[in-house]
């Protein structure tokens, strides 16, 4: 540490007696003196063992009973930091086989402070204990516990303040028993499962837990949104429209496919709009001209060929005969 000179000689000290610490010689009449930690020092030997420089404003760092400039001591004695690479005077942190100012020690992943939180070394890097457990979880694929470091066993974490936890670490906040993996959480707290469906929370109506975030409220009951599937493949339905039948829900293509109506010309359940013509039915893009193929809706004039919609052009194109044919066929299934 460095020391400040600026005591006055001891009482007792009289020109006759006076030795200088260090030269042991007396002092002159008129010569000054300087009182350094009890010690009294020619003017001229009050000065840095290394350098033999007065020390700047009397400001010097003992050693070994020895006393050194600023300079000096740091070439010396002091550590250098491994981070900024400057002396690091006062407070050193030694770790990973290196010196550090404490403001320089941090993690090399988030870069926080490791000086007075500690930290863990991983492949040879100095770690927060938050990024060492990231890490772990990065390469086995299994949470670590923040709370003790450990390994939680598969399916029994706990995600509490946005970090996995081994949940017997906390207790139910309503009957302080002791928490394991099937313990819900609302607002900020923790509670035991049988605590969290005494308060109102709605239970999922396929795998019969407590909807503790978003719930799809469907057929009389509550879900899970990933748990609100069609009944056909099992895909969720994540807001989309759904189909009800029997108290079950099916997507509009399962639906369709199930129940709906099938197209005449692609023999597919017809998933949107649909054509009812001719006693049949019709995806919107198949219902075309027999003849000529062009699109045809129901506000288009057309005459039934084979069962099938012929365009009035195509009508005109057909032989007199035929077409009287045709017209007979018409009005004899109108009468019907």
């Amino acid at each position: 540490m460095p020391v400040q000179n600026d005591m006055p000689p001891p009482a007792g000290y009289g020109l006759g007696n006076a030795v200088c610490a260090v030269c042991q010689e007396s002092f002159g009449v008129d010569e000054r003196m300087v009182n350094s930690n009890g010690q009294i020092l020619h003017e001229r030997c009050f000065v840095c063992v290394q350098c033999f420089q007065p020390f700047p404003d009397g400001l010097f760092y003992e050693y070994d009973e020895r006393r050194y400039c600023e300079e000096d001591f740091q070439t010396l004695f002091a550590p250098c930091c491994k981070q900024c690479g400057k002396f690091v005077v006062g407070r050193v942190i030694k770790a990973m086989q290196a010196n550090w100012h404490p403001d320089c020690f941090r993690c090399e992943i988030c870069n926080d402070g490791l000086a007075d939180s500690g930290f863990v070394k991983n492949a040879g890097r100095a770690l927060c204990k938050k990024c060492n457990a990231d890490e772990k979880t990065k390469k086995t694929g299994r949470y670590v516990c923040r709370k003790c470091h450990t390994y939680i066993p598969e399916g029994q974490h706990l995600m509490y303040m946005g970090e996995p936890v081994h949940p017997w670490h906390y207790n139910c906040f309503s009957c302080n028993k002791e928490l394991d993996h099937l313990c819900r959480k609302r607002d900020t707290e923790l509670y035991c499962l049988r605590c969290h469906d005494k308060m109102g929370t709605p239970i999922c109506g396929a795998c019969r837990r407590p909807v503790e975030e978003r719930v799809v409220h469907a057929l009389g009951k509550a879900w899970h949104v990933e748990h609100f599937v069609c009944a056909k493949c099992e895909k969720p339905f994540y807001g989309h429209r759904y189909y009800e039948r029997k108290g079950l829900a099916y997507c509009e293509t399962h639906y369709n496919e199930l129940f709906g109506d099938v197209c005449f010309e692609c023999n597919k359940a017809i998933v949107g709009d649909v054509v009812n013509a001719l006693h049949k039915c019709w995806c919107v893009q198949h219902f075309t001209c027999i003849g000529c193929n062009i699109s045809l809706n129901l506000k288009s004039k057309f005459h039934e060929f084979d069962m099938q919609p012929l365009c009035k052009k195509c009508y005109e194109k057909m032989p007199l005969e035929l077409k009287k044919r045709l017209k007979k066929a018409e009005q004899t299934a109108s009468r019907k």
